[in-house]
């Protein structure tokens, strides 16, 4: 009896030590860490939305950390303990059924997306898997006052009335817009594993923007694609009443590229075309795109889907960049 005693007792304690290595200990360290730059607390609407992102199980499908590997740059820098400083416990997941949705406030920055998305994802993803969450909005005949319906677009939109977001979709939007990555001054990923490294200093100057810049095409749809397919669609159609199409648009198909280019670089809100008004906010890639890359996304979408508008370089980003917004 005392051997099955001791036995029982030494098993417990191994396994005590293991937890507190493995998890208290680090979980006491990481709450200690201080907020990384640009990290502030969530609102009261956005700390309700991440109750309704775990009530409804999303971290089972997504996560919300970025290792320092070659296969996790598409969702951002390497997470640091200083982003998780005011969200505790830390929903980090660790299936990506799902894209990994860290830096998702930034990489899909507009609530209409979102609320479309929630309501069926195939409507704005037709590929995925993700199931709908309709439940989280309600179906009315006429549109209360100071409510604004969601576009959904007319194949996945139900035959009467309109679709409104619930409190629960509009804190969990609120939530998902909050999540996003700030810089951490001094740091840069390698290529190799993404190691951490120090970060080369900027020039003092930037360097005169190229003349006579060729088109590359290839980029230019991979640019495309990784910041402007989610609401304009792989296909430049749009989503009706939400987000409008790039096929003869009259910015992007004009001889004068300089809207096209002020849109890109500033963003648009409650923008008309085609006489429809669109309220859904497209968000500046001034911030986060060199002048090279859009030079090369524009040219996507003034040569794609039949556009043939006059091409454009660097240099003429630069120009329309240094005016200002």
């Amino acid at each position: 009896m005392n051997k099955l005693l001791a036995i029982a007792g030494g098993a417990l304690g191994i396994y005590i030590v293991i937890v507190l290595l493995v998890a208290v200990i680090p979980a006491i360290e990481l709450s200690q860490a201080p907020a990384g730059p640009g990290v502030t607390a969530l609102t009261p609407l956005q700390d309700e939305g991440r109750q309704v992102y775990a009530a409804n199980g999303c971290g089972y499908c997504h996560t919300q950390q970025v290792r320092p590997l070659d296969e996790d740059k598409p969702f951002g820098r390497p997470s640091a303990p200083g982003d998780f400083a005011f969200q505790t416990p830390e929903l980090l997941g660790s299936e990506r059924t799902g894209p990994d949705l860290t830096n998702v406030g930034n990489s899909k920055p507009s609530d209409v997306w979102q609320y479309i998305h929630l309501y069926d994802p195939r409507a704005v993803e037709p590929e995925s898997i993700m199931p709908n969450f309709k439940f989280l909005f309600d179906v009315v005949p006429v549109v209360p006052p100071g409510e604004t319906a969601v576009p959904v677009p007319e194949a996945f939109a139900p035959k009467n009335g309109k679709v409104i977001p619930t409190l629960q979709a509009k804190a969990l939007v609120s939530y998902l817009l909050s999540l996003k990555q700030s810089p951490i001054p001094g740091f840069s990923t390698a290529v190799a594993m993404g190691t951490a490294t120090a970060a080369t200093p900027p020039a003092a100057t930037p360097a005169p923007a190229p003349t006579g810049y060729a088109y590359d095409a290839a980029k230019g749809q991979s640019l495309f694609t990784a910041n402007c397919a989610a609401c304009h669609q792989a296909s430049g159609q749009g989503i009706p009443g939400a987000f409008p199409s790039l096929i003869g648009n009259t910015a992007v198909d004009d001889a004068d590229p300089t809207l096209h280019i002020q849109t890109v670089l500033h963003g648009a809100h409650g923008v008309v075309v085609g006489g429809v008004k669109y309220n859904s906010a497209m968000p500046p890639f001034s911030g986060q795109l060199s002048d090279t890359d859009i030079a090369d996304i524009v040219n996507f979408e003034r040569s794609a889907w039949g556009n043939h508008a006059k091409p454009v370089n660097a240099a003429d980003v630069a120009a329309i960049r240094a005016k200002g917004n």
